[in-house]
């Protein structure tokens, strides 16, 4: 059925409602209040272009984080609720380059190239296992990522490092909870042809990092096989009438997601500076999964302009609220604030109500 739409007479009025149809009215009233932050925060003492390099910052940290749910939402198994398992390879990647004495930028790369057999490992395992459980994937997944996490709490103490970097110093051995990049790959993309200009800073090297990612992620949905993992997404019954095998689609997608999650948390290390371990990757699904919801995706359907969107409001949301709040009232509340707009965003999206078609 196609939906009517009323015109007013008025062609600017008529453009407005569309253009408010089409980008969604929550997404129109959380940009909006998004832009009144930017607005007010030089008349409560916050200088406009530092909170916007911020914002650019925290964007390039977390976009890939977030573009790690396209393959599976693509294919059917939904939000990757599990993407601690990718961020564990991520972890691992990072640490194991470290003890290697890989210093400089070359250490994310080798970074990278550690975590990848890692990051297919668990992916296919863990595609193995939601192929068993079609339905109810983002429920297991949810409890993967858990298990993980606090499985490795007990890795980190326990596997070989020597690093004197990393480990514990009364004890001498052990991770340490929280680990410098200073000589390693702090800063690897975000330096790289970094944009500086009184207060507004851009990262260019992580934001042409995302960008290249997301050209490839586009391209690969446009190939054969992205064609049929969206189509395995889409109908799965059709799909397989037309020759597509779904498990081995859906384990890629998976494969793909986790690999993603993997590369994602090195970007954000290489941007805050440090690598947290134990449980600092428990929660961190929850605000990848809220991004690309709030940017407009389905548990069925998502395009890389729902990343983009999603990602730049929640980390804008998370990163404005509490500086406006602060200088308003004059309290050092920051953390206060910042769980409770977070909070309320991650809310929010997972309460969203979405139409899905199969």
């Amino acid at each position: 059925m196609t939906e009517l739409v009323r015109s007013s007479g008025n062609p600017l009025m008529d453009s407005i409602r569309s253009f408010a149809k089409s980008f969604g009215l929550p997404r129109l009233i959380i940009a909006g209040f998004l832009l009144l932050l930017f607005i007010m925060a030089p008349f409560v003492g916050a200088n406009f272009f530092t909170q916007l390099s911020n914002t650019l910052n925290r964007f390039s940290w977390n976009a890939i984080l977030v573009l790690s749910m396209v393959p599976m939402i693509h294919s059917g198994c939904g939000l990757n609720f599990g993407l601690p398992l990718g961020i564990i390879a991520g972890l691992l990647g990072g640490t194991i380059a470290i003890e290697l004495g890989v210093s400089g930028a070359a250490s994310f790369w080798m970074a990278i190239l550690i975590a990848t057999p890692f990051a297919v490992v668990f992916g296919i395992v863990y595609g193995f296992l939601l192929n068993k459980i079609k339905g109810g994937e983002m429920m297991i997944a949810t409890y993967v990522g858990f298990s993980i996490v606090s499985f490795m709490c007990i890795m980190w103490l326990l596997l070989p490092y020597s690093s004197p970097n990393m480990i514990w110093g009364y004890a001498g051995k052990g991770l340490r909870t929280t680990i410098s990049l200073e000589g390693y790959y702090i800063g690897a993309l975000a330096d790289f042809l970094q944009i500086n200009i009184g207060h507004l800073s851009i990262p260019t090297g992580s934001l042409l990092f995302f960008a290249v990612m997301s050209f490839l992620m586009w391209a690969f949905l446009h190939t054969k096989t992205g064609t049929a993992m969206t189509a395995v997404g889409s109908n799965a019954e059709f799909a397989r009438s037309a020759g597509i095998n779904i498990d081995r689609t859906r384990m890629l997608s998976v494969v793909m997601s986790t690999w993603l999650g993997a590369v994602g948390i090195l970007v954000y290390e290489q941007g805050f500076g440090f690598i947290q371990l134990y449980m600092a990757p428990f929660n961190m699904a929850l605000p990848a999964v809220s991004a690309i919801l709030i940017g407009g995706a389905t548990v069925n359907k998502a395009s890389i302009t729902n990343v983009i969107i999603g990602t730049f409001l929640f980390q804008g949301i998370v990163t404005m609220t509490p500086t406006v709040m602060n200088s308003m009232i004059h309290m050092d509340m920051s953390e206060v604030i910042r769980v409770i707009a977070s909070n309320g965003m991650i809310i929010y999206a997972l309460t969203r109500k979405t139409e899905v078609t199969r």
